[in-house]
């Protein structure tokens, strides 16, 4: 399973439009193990970019501080859920607490 995250300055973005990296985790959710990280420059940030960057990494799942309606709607579309309302923690973190359903997650912080 690889899990993708938004990342600036090696925590969580806040907004995964706006990243300066994608950290992608690859993880064995039978062992709850990580199985080792990838760090990738984003393509330019236009609409529906992005979900089809991330479809073409094999990408099964999100997670991110704010993402709007609509892009949650194209990620499914490309078979990749949304987890939205993480804090900014490093991927590795955040990627553990899920596969541990320990993810906490609050109020989605995207605004559009």
């Amino acid at each position: 399973m690889k899990i993708a995250i938004p990342t600036a300055n090696g925590k969580l973005c806040m907004h995964f439009g706006h990243c300066e990296k994608f950290v992608m985790v690859e993880v064995d959710p039978e062992t709850k193990t990580i199985l080792g990280t990838t760090e990738l420059d984003p393509p330019p940030h236009e609409p529906g970019v992005l979900p089809r960057w991330l479809g073409g990494q094999s990408t099964d799942l999100i997670i991110a501080g704010g993402m709007g309606p609509r892009a949650q709607q194209l990620f499914e579309a490309q078979d990749i859920a949304v987890v939205t309302g993480a804090s900014p923690e490093d991927p590795e973190t955040l990627a553990k607490a899920y596969l541990d359903g320990a993810l906490q997650t609050g109020a989605n912080a995207c605004d559009h």
